[in-house]
């Protein structure tokens, strides 16, 4: 795989994404909040979008980029991961679930016991969280209560999708590393996935229903196999 990149030069979106998690018009490329070059990309949420229910029942709602099938990530290969999220000084701050980013594991045909996120950046009751999922319970590897808002935050992800203890994960934010984890980061057949995983990823806006629209900036993403 060569390196991927997105600045959000472009007119339009990028043809490493798929527009199937966001609504029409929920989205552009905008020049008035960037972090690098002329342009960065501005998702807003409004209630109802792509609403479906989530896994606690719970009605959910979501606008969010999804990297194309065809460049979707293998077990046991080690990635990294690029991107610059900001949240307006404005962000609500509500007890309301909310995914900032999350990696997936495909599901293939089989009826999975747990679909939850295997890795997501959450944002709940002013709290930035990193969550890690491999079995029934969701750990949290990094959390903080410090403003986050009306910043540029830089994450880098390593990542190593392994259903035995050769996963890793590895995770710096504004150059500072805050997870150095190494063990399982990958669901196992006795959850109904497929021997061979595959996993993707998406960034935006995934939330539980509620009325109050919100607005995340995107810049500078890029993925690539890493050395490590």
């Amino acid at each position: 795989m060569k390196k991927i990149y997105d600045g959000f030069e472009g007119e339009t979106l990028s043809n490493i994404w798929s527009n199937s998690k966001l609504e029409r018009g929920a989205y552009e490329i905008q020049n008035k909040i960037v972090k690098k070059g002329k342009q960065a990309l501005k998702i807003t949420i409004h209630r109802g979008d792509k609403a479906e229910p989530g896994s606690s029942k719970v009605m959910t709602e979501r606008d969010e980029l999804l990297e194309r099938k065809e460049l979707q990530s293998k077990e046991d290969t080690t990635y990294e991961y690029s991107f610059s999220l900001f949240l307006p000084k404005d962000f609500p701050i509500v007890p309301t679930r909310l995914v900032l980013a999350q990696w997936k594991q495909k599901e293939g045909n089989n009826n999975v016991t747990v679909n939850n996120p295997l890795i997501a950046i959450r944002y709940q009751k002013g709290e930035l969280r990193i969550t890690l999922q491999t079995t029934e319970e969701k750990v949290t590897l990094f959390r903080t209560k410090e403003e986050i808002r009306y910043r540029w935050l830089d994450f880098k992800f390593q990542i190593r999708f392994s259903r035995d203890k050769k996963g890793v994960l590895k995770v710096w934010m504004n150059k500072r590393k805050i997870i150095d984890y190494k063990g399982i980061t990958a669901y196992t057949e006795k959850y109904g996935y497929p021997s061979k995983g595959t996993f993707y990823f998406k960034m935006g806006l995934y939330r539980d229903e509620m009325n109050e629209p919100m607005t995340v900036y995107i810049d500078e993403y890029s993925k690539k196999i890493s050395n490590l």
